[in-house]
């Protein structure tokens, strides 16, 4: 296990905002059951991220443990999400990132399965577009990748590791039949991505029904 460099106040903290997220977003139905997965950036290399198979309408501070940026645990015997790997290669990638969440709403998981494979699922015109940091105007584009959903998470963060190297300005992606990852400078401006992308898929899975 690794050593910690971090102040366990800022652990606490870190733990505090991660429950305090997992109960609005349950009650939205953005992470039904023991689906999703969240973290925070203590320090410049450690994350405090959610146990593997908690409720996430139900986390206590207990339910949060700290990791390193290779996803090993740092003095704990918990077992952190599968999906750990996926936090922190945003972490590595996004030195500014303060908050990673990831969320299993039927919105992102439906669109990201009409989403062909290969393809990059695009968005414009929409005012909310500026809720995402880089974006001024409703005329630019957004562009979220969609990957395969695969278990082989180490593959998969190479994946998004070498798509958002080439495309440092985008703020989230989907796995298919899975969910939406998003980040953000805090914990507020992360949580804000959520909104603004079920927003988006809303309205776009509306437009393909009313237009059916």
């Amino acid at each position: 296990m690794s050593t910690p460099s971090y102040d366990f106040a800022d652990v606490a903290e870190a733990a505090r905002s991660i429950v305090e997220a997992g109960r609005f977003l349950y009650q939205q139905g953005w992470s039904p059951a023991t689906s999703s997965n969240y973290s925070r950036r203590i320090g410049d290399r450690h994350v405090a991220i959610t146990v593997s198979g908690r409720h996430k309408g139900q986390l206590t501070e207990s339910d949060v443990m700290v990791v390193d940026l290779q996803g090993k645990p740092v003095q704990s015997r918990a077992k952190p999400s599968a999906e750990t790997l996926l936090h922190t290669v945003l972490y590595e990638l996004y030195p500014e990132a303060g908050a990673v969440l990831h969320t299993h709403s039927v919105k992102a998981t439906v669109l990201s399965r009409l989403t062909p494979p290969g393809q990059v699922y695009e968005v414009q015109g929409y005012e909310i577009q500026k809720a995402f940091p880089g974006i001024d105007s409703h005329e630019g584009t957004l562009r979220i990748p969609v990957f395969d959903n695969t278990q082989d998470i180490p593959a998969l963060a190479e994946q998004t590791q070498r798509w958002f190297t080439d495309n440092p300005q985008q703020p989230g992606y989907l796995i298919r039949g899975h969910g939406l990852y998003t980040w953000g400078k805090t914990m507020a401006d992360c949580l804000r991505h959520v909104e603004a992308f079920e927003f988006l898929f809303a309205c776009e899975l509306e437009t393909m029904r009313v237009q059916s």
